[in-house]
């Protein structure tokens, strides 16, 4: 404890000096533990960058070295990593910390000292998603980054938006918010998935436009079934028809999960959340806005210049979490240690593990695709004559195996989610749950 003392009262007597230093971690001393095993899991990542990615992906001991990384409860087997994702121990130290450091005079830690971590953050965050540091946001999370587009951009009474009934609730509120306000019209599609088809996609989102299309709405990853849809060729197809339409990208399950910079999505404006894939905290997101587009975009927290087109002019939102700001920026570090192809294909191989072997059991079906290009972590599953809040209850009670139940539109499934800490034994043991209440029924 004498140590940790020392080293903080160090920081303090040195914070106007190395303010920015403090903002982005590189003064901040975790526990011996932590250090070794960050240095550990670099180690070993350094090891399998070298393998073929298809044996990186089963290197049990790389894998079990990230699940030590992670606080995973012993009582539970979570498999509901698509809601919101665990942060590494590193990550919740550093929030504490800075948590911490915050509680010593707010004002002044946060706004005088924190908050100079703000910029070299931005930088971070665009290099991960392959932009322009002036064309990211820093918001909470991907219903505001994609509301303030949904609401800020210019629209008049006829104009269509396309839409389709697999969105966020979130996203087709603030759009039905929108036609009921400024009798805009929105143009719904209902998409055909599981589908490994991109020809499909493409033809249902183009069919749609007519000459009044303003906006075309593309949720990259659909959280209900994990379906990737082609976003880029998507967004060509109705540009192709129509140069002037506006395309906006829900990536709130794809950024940090699947393999890609947010410009390769031909995507105008896109959203996320960084506390789902990243595993940074609670309550952080980021906002995309190709540059050319800020000015014309409205922000939701009104400054004192609308109109600019500095991406600034999107974060004022009063008081905010600076902790968890500045805690994103390790979330980025643990990220980096694996990278995002590496990540994709062991998420991908984990969800093909289980789902490949209950799908020919009698009653299961299975309602995801199977190829990478259409897939990720998330894998959904129905038991024929059983409802999916009943499977899901059953998981819990009997195996707790926590998942999500599906009751939306038309699915009406299990949706199953690991994580790069999920071991094969919890998945050995979701296989031998589903293939016992299968054989129940």
């Amino acid at each position: 404890m004498y140590v940790y003392e020392k080293i903080m009262a160090s920081e303090r007597r040195n914070f106007i000096k190395t303010m920015s230093a403090v903002a982005s971690g590189a003064l901040t001393i975790p526990g011996m533990a932590q250090l070794t095993l960050a240095a550990e899991i670099q180690a070993a990542s350094n090891r399998v960058k070298k393998l073929p990615i298809n044996e990186a992906v089963t290197d049990e001991t790389f894998w079990k070295q990230v699940r030590l990384a992670y606080s995973v409860s012993p009582a539970v087997i979570n498999l509901n990593n698509g809601g919101v994702s665990p942060q590494p121990i590193l990550v919740q130290d550093m929030l504490d910390k800075y948590n911490r450091m915050s509680n010593e005079a707010p004002s002044y830690y946060m706004w005088r000292v924190l908050d100079m971590g703000r910029e070299p953050l931005r930088e971070r965050l665009a290099q991960l998603a392959g932009c322009q540091a002036d064309e990211i946001a820093i918001n909470r999370n991907a219903t505001e980054a994609l509301d303030t587009v949904i609401f800020g951009i210019d629209l008049k009474e006829g104009d269509e938006v396309i839409v389709t009934k697999q969105d966020y609730p979130n996203m087709k509120q603030a759009w039905l918010q929108r036609e009921l306000r400024d009798k805009i019209k929105l143009v719904w599609l209902d998409l055909e998935c599981p589908k490994e088809d991109d020809s499909y996609f493409i033809k249902t989102f183009a069919d749609a436009v007519t000459p009044k299309t303003r906006v075309v709405h593309i949720t990259h990853l659909i959280n209900w079934n994990g379906q990737i849809l082609p976003c880029r060729a998507i967004a060509d197809a109705v540009k192709a028809i129509n140069k002037n339409i506006f395309c906006l990208a829900d990536i709130a399950h794809s950024f940090a999960h699947i393999d890609f910079k947010i410009p390769d999505l031909g995507a105008d404006a896109a959203g996320t959340s960084l506390h789902k894939w990243l595993c940074a905290p609670f309550g952080t997101g980021m906002m995309y806005i190709k540059r050319e587009h800020i000015s014309s975009i409205w922000p939701l927290f009104p400054n004192d210049k609308p109109q600019s087109s500095d991406i600034r002019k999107f974060e004022s939102q009063g008081t905010r979490s600076f902790p968890t700001e500045q805690a994103t920026g390790y979330a980025i570090n643990f990220h980096d240690t694996m990278g995002t192809a590496l990540k994709q294909a062991r998420l991908h191989y984990l969800k093909n593990y289980w789902s490949q072997q209950v799908k020919d059991l009698k009653g299961i079906t299975i309602h995801t695709p199977y190829a990478s290009a259409y897939s990720g972590a998330i894998g959904t599953f129905s038991i024929e004559h059983m409802k999916a809040t009943e499977l899901e209850g059953k998981l819990m009670s009997a195996y707790k195996i926590h998942t999500v139940a599906i009751e939306y539109e038309k699915f009406n499934h299990v949706r199953v989610t690991p994580n790069v800490y999920t071991s094969i034994d919890d998945l050995n043991k979701l296989i031998k749950a589903i293939t016992e209440i299968a054989a129940s029924k």
